[in-house]
């Protein structure tokens, strides 16, 4: 892949992507954690214009997974690349105009404002053409996120779920042609839930790469363009929702009985476990 970049009187900037171009892949990734592989073998592709999700019971290696993407954990063997290089190639400023990283943990040592917490997602564009974006990309990102109604309050004082909706609205501020979100809708209501995972399908077809980590297969099913099932370190099957989440395969997977339905009027996949005294 040739590199791209765009002038500007005070930085160099790589093009953005192209919807259908590859924004992270993984090559033969194997991670290790105390000499024992936690992720063994990967191969990935994270797309621009898709949303990307990994599911698999606990401890299939899907944090893991995410958090070697986005540069975190260092690769025993095998490597990821970002736009086409390798991350050793990215400073840690440039890496960070690439993409942006949702953890499941938002702790913070200070007594920080939500707005605060939100600005702080413009931190890789200071002293750059793009800084002059701030406030926009600031004010959207809490409209987007529902938090305008307590922007002056502490972050410690807020809620899991209040707080998670924070974080995200950090990670959209930071505007990135890639965004990777690690379990965004764990702590959230219904209907917060349901708004996250439109926000992730409204980010991908505006262009971006997203790659979520998520357990809820019905979300799954309803928001990704491509699933990747991960069991024991490896990816177990790739592919569309329709093609990959199949009742023998999750039974396996999570070594439990599912039902694999399809919604009468959408035609939308319903993952359903099975329970004594089910009807199907």
């Amino acid at each position: 892949m040739i590199r791209k970049f765009r002038f500007s009187a005070t930085h160099t900037e790589p093009a953005a992507p192209s919807a259908g171009d590859v924004t992270l892949r993984a090559r033969e990734l194997t991670v290790l954690r105390d000499k024992r592989p936690i992720l063994d073998g990967v191969e990935l592709e994270v797309v621009a214009g898709e949303v990307l999700a990994l599911v698999g019971p606990n401890g299939a290696g899907k944090s893991t997974l995410l958090a070697a993407l986005a540069g975190d954990l260092p690769a025993h063997t095998g490597r990821v690349e970002l736009d086409g290089l390798p991350l050793a190639d990215w400073s840690t400023s440039e890496m960070s105009r690439r993409r942006a990283v949702l953890p499941q943990q938002h702790r913070l040592g200070f007594g920080f404002t939500v707005h605060e917490v939100v600005q702080m997602g413009r931190a890789p564009w200071a002293r750059t053409d793009r800084g002059r974006d701030d406030e926009r990309a600031v004010a959207e990102a809490m409209k987007i996120c529902d938090i305008e109604g307590f922007t002056q309050r502490s972050f410690a004082t807020l809620s899991g779920g209040e707080q998670a909706r924070v974080a995200l609205a950090r990670v959209l501020a930071q505007d990135t042609p890639t965004i990777m979100l690690d379990e965004p809708t764990a702590a959230l209501d219904l209907h917060h839930q349901e708004t996250v995972m439109q926000i992730a399908a409204e980010r991908a077809a505006s262009g971006v790469g997203v790659v979520v980590v998520l357990h809820d297969l019905g979300l799954a099913a309803a928001y990704a363009d491509k699933i990747a099932v991960l069991s024991g370190g490896r990816i177990a099957t790739y592919g569309r929702p329709d093609e990959v989440l199949t009742a023998e395969l999750l039974t396996d997977v999570y070594r439990h009985p599912v039902e694999v339905l399809q919604h009468p009027e959408t035609g939308r996949q319903l993952i359903l476990p099975l329970r004594p005294g089910s009807i199907f």
